[in-house]
């Protein structure tokens, strides 16, 4: 080898030139574009099976014709937090639509936490606890907050990724709604 530092120069270079190939290569994705996608979207509800804190029955059956806006969260969740009174004003606005319903379903929370969260805020919509996950496993949720809305047929018609805004809300409705 009459030349290693040239050698190793080039080496050097080579590398440098895969790595630039590959960056670039990658500045055109938007690396939180899956937030604002689920696979779910345009499809029918998954099947899945909770009781209420009151104990009723909450499935896919008895979420069947209204339009209904699901909500994933839990009570240490500080987004969660921070999105409870854009959905607290949110339900008021709908509560009494004979066509609505709403329900948050915890995940991850024990069920004494969330019965002192519910009667401290008044929650007034329905919630029901997954301890198997079994609704966030057939949701393909990946945290919290998730919110989907579903139209009365039962096609899941839009998501959101991290807290709402009543106006997102109310265009999530909408969406159900027109269905």
């Amino acid at each position: 080898m009459k030349h290693p530092t040239r050698w190793a120069a080039s080496g050097v270079a080579v590398v440098v030139v895969i790595l630039a190939i590959v960056l670039a290569s990658q500045v055109h994705s938007d690396p939180r574009a899956e937030e604002r996608t689920n696979a779910l979207t345009g499809h029918t509800v998954p099947a899945f099976a909770l009781k209420t804190l009151d104990g009723a029955a909450l499935s896919k059956r008895t979420l069947s014709n209204k339009a209904v806006i699901v909500n994933f969260w839990n009570t240490w969740c500080i987004p969660c937090e921070q999105e409870f009174p854009a959905l607290r004003t949110f339900y008021s606005r709908h509560a009494t639509d004979p066509d609505f319903e709403m329900v948050g379903i915890v995940r991850d929370d024990t069920a004494a936490a969330v019965r002192d969260f519910v009667a401290a805020k008044q929650v007034g919509w329905k919630i029901a606890m997954d301890p198997g996950l079994d609704a966030v496993l057939a949701f393909g949720v990946r945290g919290q907050p998730e919110t989907f809305a579903i139209s009365p047929d039962g096609t899941i018609v839009d998501f959101q990724y991290g807290p709402s805004s009543i106006g997102r809300l109310e265009q999530m409705l909408s969406e159900a709604r027109a269905a």
